[in-house]
């Protein structure tokens, strides 16, 4: 599935190559120039849940952790996941309790614990990361 402003139509994945760091090239069935990709620049390339792969279990989709809680390893609660986005060099989860807010990065040296089936995650902050 395409989605582009607001608007989804179905797509089919005619394949799928890496090309460069973190860099996906992906060809659709039916575009078949550069005009028809170039108009498809900032679309969406939706995939449903039952066709991804399961993640390791140090791995997970952003979907999966949206309201998922955030404490420390001495049982702090920090809040819950509201976004989580990608700096290029690892991914970034927005907790949000009230009106504060931590950006904590999804690095070995922060995040201890994914813990689906308890909905949370347990970090333990680096010096700084919460002040």
């Amino acid at each position: 599935m395409i989605e582009r402003a607001g608007e989804r139509r179905p797509a089919t994945l005619a394949s799928v190559a890496p090309h460069g760091r973190g860099i996906l090239l992906v060809a659709l069935e039916g575009v078949t120039d550069r005009d028809a990709a170039e108009a498809l620049a900032g679309a969406r390339l939706l995939v449903p849940e039952e066709d991804l792969p399961s993640p390791a279990p140090d791995e997970f989709y952003y979907h999966e952790v949206a309201g998922f809680r955030v404490e420390t390893t001495t049982g702090v609660f920090l809040g819950t996941i509201h976004e989580t986005f990608s700096t290029g060099l690892n991914d970034v989860l927005v907790v949000r309790n009230g009106e504060r807010e931590h950006l904590i990065p999804v690095i070995a040296d922060v995040v201890r614990m994914i813990d689906r089936a308890g909905r949370r995650i347990v970090i333990d902050p680096i010096p700084g990361l919460l002040e």
